[in-house]
């Protein structure tokens, strides 16, 4: 697997990635009426405005398999709740599930957390679904908890987990 830094080229495959890892990693979580409700389409747009130039200073990388195809990406940047003290913040890591359990997800994030020592951030927090067991991916790298807020999606409301690293230099040896 090759992990590198996305491109506006890429717009297509991240699409597809995030919306089959939503409706594979949230299923019998949300409703499915809402999971089937997604599509690339509307993704496509999201992601196009995120890979532009214009977009503020987050980063996007993409895991590629040998085919060529994006099986997984993670996006990062500045913390955007200002409600904790981190700098920089994991806004989204998603790999297909045939991916999954092949150490993308360490190598996604140690990519961005590359990056965001670069910028000289240093420290990450990261938002999770409680239902969601990827929790436990995040729970292994040894965060703190920072905090607790109810989201709402398709109506339904959810918990979702702040956890925080103080120490990113930290975290990177950990890795």
């Amino acid at each position: 697997m090759k992990i590198r830094k996305a491109t506006k080229d890429d717009v297509s495959g991240i699409a597809k990635v995030h919306v089959r890892s939503w409706q594979e990693t949230y299923q019998g979580i949300v409703s499915q009426d809402y999971l089937d409700s997604l599509n690339v389409e509307d993704r496509k747009s999201l992601w196009e405005k995120s890979l532009s130039g214009s977009a503020d200073t987050s980063t996007v990388f993409v895991a590629v398999n040998p085919e060529g195809e994006i099986v997984g990406f993670a996006s990062f940047g500045k913390e955007r709740s200002r409600k904790f003290k981190a700098e920089g913040e994991l806004y989204a890591i998603y790999i297909l599930k045939a991916y999954q359990r092949g150490k993308l997800g360490l190598k996604l994030l140690q990519a961005g957390l590359d990056d965001l020592l670069k910028q000289e951030y240093d420290s990450m927090l990261v938002w999770v679904l409680a239902d969601n067991v990827s929790r436990k991916f995040y729970e292994s790298l040894q965060p703190q908890k920072a905090g607790e807020e109810v989201v709402k999606i398709a109506g339904k409301e959810y918990i979702e987990v702040a956890y925080m690293w103080r120490d990113l230099k930290l975290l990177h040896r950990l890795l």
